[in-house]
């Protein structure tokens, strides 16, 4: 399903400011009219933060052969390294934008790339990865959701606040994260486009993980369109509501039914209900919160009376 390149409010350059130091050790690789330099590509690690999980083979080698025949026309976008940092080893800089392109390069057999050079912070870098990739529909929709959880859970923002940085409403992000609720089955069929965004959030309103895979299977082998699974869902939930047994409110404990629930309590040392039905009928509702008080209230009922 084609997916909407429209709606970023931010470019990359917005996020973060250029590096004012162009302390290379060749200074003649200095493009001072496009703020770009020339950098080997060994010098250069990636970014731990990408957001992207893996990129076709075949989508490189198109982009390694548009590479050598007109070169790598866009710069790479990189942050320089400590010497301390484990992650990069010895690479002088890290990347914060330009995976695909990055990944290229190298496989078109380039030892040199144009870079912008940026001050950017870890979180800094996992906003632009994601922007950049929004911004060319390169992410599938479980990577841009995690991409959202991995600021939101690592950096302490709000949806509010991931949704200013990456240019989205609220809602399209809460939408978004949601989507990583999905079992592995729906995951696994929305990544490989057999169903739409559309299709996965309308499975979301079923509760058990179980309905969903099953009206996934009905979506599937009957090729449903998101309308039709919207449909699908309702009438699932409908029939899922009208089959649940309405239970008749409990009737009031007398006082001797009250003294028997305190006596059952005292000698379980746990909370207990009793509920009362009609015609003599009920049930028993034992608590227990931890194993132990499950193998005491074993001890005394199960034991207690084998040993009479």
């Amino acid at each position: 399903m084609a997916r909407s390149r429209s709606g970023l409010g931010r470019g990359l350059g917005a996020l973060i400011p250029s590096s004012e130091k162009t302390d290379f050790k060749d200074e003649s690789s200095v493009d001072r009219e496009r703020g770009t330099a020339e950098v080997p590509v060994e010098f250069i690690a990636p970014n731990p933060w990408q957001p992207r999980g893996s990129i076709s083979e075949e989508t490189l080698q198109e982009l390694a052969a548009s590479i050598r025949e007109h070169g790598l026309i866009q710069p790479l976008i990189v942050v320089r390294t400590s010497s301390e940092d484990p992650l990069t080893g010895e690479a002088e800089y890290q990347l914060i934008a330009g995976e695909r392109r990055w990944q290229a390069a190298k496989l078109a057999g380039l030892t040199a790339v144009p870079v912008i050079i940026k001050d950017a912070t870890p979180q800094e870098m996992l906003e632009l990865a994601l922007v950049e990739n929004l911004q060319r529909a390169d992410l599938n929709p479980l990577e841009e959701a995690l991409g959202y959880r991995q600021l939101m859970d690592e950096f302490g923002l709000t949806q509010e606040q991931v949704a200013e940085r990456v240019g989205k409403s609220r809602a399209a992000v809460a939408n978004a994260v949601r989507l990583l609720r999905l079992p592995d089955a729906v995951k696994t069929k929305l990544v490989g486009l057999e169903i739409s965004e559309g299709h996965a959030r309308a499975l979301l309103a079923l509760e058990d993980e179980n309905s969903q895979v099953e009206a996934l299977e009905i979506v599937l082998k009957k090729g449903l369109n998101v309308r039709q699974t919207e449909d699908l869902v309702r009438n699932m939930v409908r029939r899922k509501t009208s089959e649940t047994p309405v239970l008749p409110p409990p009737r009031a404990l007398s006082p001797e039914e009250k003294a028997l629930e305190d006596e059952f309590r005292q000698a379980l040392g746990t909370k207990v209900q009793l509920v009362r039905g009609k015609a003599g009928s009920g049930r028993l509702v034992i608590q227990f919160y931890s194993e132990e008080e499950l193998q005491t209230i074993y001890e005394v009922m199960v034991r207690g009376s084998n040993n009479d």
